[in-house]
């Protein structure tokens, strides 16, 4: 298990994909990659350092996993701080950085070992996870370092790092962008040294923290939905009956691809075949976050000062009602694939966080049957799609339609009645409310009463 990198992309993730939040003020957490310029004994110098991080790392998962897979970092801290000082000979914020990280990867296996055993209970699944039948073992040499503690930025683009042997400082290159942000008022977080293997490169992945102006009703007047789907990764309908298509034909033909060559090197079962997958299960991870930076960049780019109004997808596949393994027919094993291996929640993210830099932003509505009610009349039933196909018809007004724009229509509906209600109340509701299911049948039934009418957009 390579919870090196996946804690590595996990901490990424968290960093630019940031929660649909508003706080007062706004703030937006992204992260600047900086290419460090080494040489040959600052290289060694780095090396050292980040293996004898990792070491340590794989040293606090074996004692917490023979101690009853502990995850409370406190704990693992008070233990192993010494072992880890005088074996690895970390300097003392480093050590105490090792700790913490372990203790949050337990933690993370521990909520997914909760949650397999809900669903085993509740028969929705036969499969036992088994993360925790033995210690994680990290991979990637990746370390983290505290600001003004363990590195610091000088002028003239150089960088001060701590290692094993002392302070080295280090030239670096980067995004113009996040240079000037970084040169300018943003706050500078913690930061991550990863190294690239293959092209045997350092890079410092820093944290920046930017205030954001607070949206009022009057500066995002434009309303904007997005339906997501397989055929078209987005569909964007505006009010006054714009619409934007965003087709995925050429992104799933390449990963359709990527799993027909995956299924026959995992027959093949060799050591070689396996090191394949390793480098296939990154072309398609890089495809699938270009793809989705590339769509949520143009949609953006679009509908500047917009609320733009995002699918609630969380636990969509246990509301979704597909066949699985021997009683599906291969066109729905396809389909199934097709749905679960797209990173959706990823493109929300993306979507979030480049529309509160460019001024906009983002809201999650539900998504409870956005695809079969029509947004003329507001009839709902699952033969408005026949054999769940691209056209929507409308079994009472006849209405017709492309199904991925009907959907996108009825979030921008959505979005606009939550609009409304904040200008009316003063409050921004970011998601929908799931607290009880009073909530949810009356949000419900206010979302049946809307109509789509080119007299619904905002008169400006």
């Amino acid at each position: 298990m390579d919870l090196g990198w996946v804690d590595l992309f996990t901490d990424i993730t968290l960093d630019i994909l940031c929660e649909i939040v508003y706080p007062c003020p706004m703030k937006q957490m992204i992260t600047a990659k900086l290419k460090l310029h080494t040489a040959a004994s600052q290289f060694q110098a780095l090396r050292k350092t980040s293996l004898a991080y990792r070491d340590a790392l794989n040293y606090v998962s074996r004692y917490s996993f023979a101690h009853g897979k502990k995850s409370n970092q406190e704990w693992l801290q008070k233990e192993t701080y010494a072992a880890v000082r005088a074996t690895y000979h970390l300097p003392a914020q480093m050590a105490c950085n090792v700790p913490r990280q372990v203790g949050a990867t337990y933690k993370t296996l521990w909520t997914k070992v909760k949650k397999n055993h809900a669903a085993r209970k509740a028969g929705i699944t036969k499969k036992r996870y088994k993360g925790l039948d033995q210690p994680p073992k990290y991979v990637s040499p990746t370390l983290t370092y505290n600001s003004h503690r363990d590195y610091s930025l000088k002028p003239e683009q150089q960088v001060s790092i701590l290692t094993l042997d002392g302070r080295v400082v280090v030239s670096y290159t980067g995004y113009q962008k996040h240079l000037a942000l970084m040169r300018a008022a943003a706050h500078i977080g913690a930061a991550k040294l990863w190294y690239d293997k293959p092209r045997k490169q350092f890079y410092l992945l820093v944290t920046l923290e930017l205030e954001i102006a607070d949206p009022t009703p009057e500066t995002h007047q434009h309303v904007v939905g997005v339906d997501v789907g397989q055929r078209y990764l987005a569909v964007t309908a505006q009010l006054d009956n714009g619409a934007s298509f965003y087709s995925g034909k050429q992104t799933r033909a390449k990963a359709d691809h990527y799993a027909r060559l995956r299924k026959r090197l995992q027959h093949k079962g060799t050591r070689s075949a396996t090191r394949r997958l390793v480098v296939i299960s990154g072309r398609e991870r890089r495809l699938k976050a270009a793809t989705n930076h590339q769509i949520s960049r143009r949609m953006v780019d679009q509908h500047p000062h917009s609320i733009i109004g995002l699918e609630d997808l969380t636990h969509i596949r246990e509301r979704t009602k597909r066949r699985h393994g021997k009683k599906a027919s291969k066109k729905q094993r396809r389909a199934n694939r097709h749905a679960s291996n797209w990173a959706f929640a990823e493109l929300h993210g993306y979507i979030a966080y480049k529309a509160m830099l460019a001024g906009s932003m983002a809201v999650k509505v539900d998504a409870h049957y956005t695809s079969q009610a029509c947004p003329r009349c507001g009839h709902t039933c699952e033969d408005n799609r026949p054999n769940k196909g691209l056209l929507f018809v409308c079994q009472s007004c006849h209405y017709s339609l492309h199904a991925d724009l009907i959907g996108a229509r009825n979030v921008a509906l959505r979005t606009l009645l939550t609009r409304q209600d904040w200008m009316s109340t003063g409050v921004l509701e970011v998601s929908p409310d799931v607290s009880s299911d009073e909530a949810k049948a009356a949000r419900r039934s206010r979302y049946a009463e809307l109509r789509w009418s080119p007299d619904t957009s905002p008169q400006l």
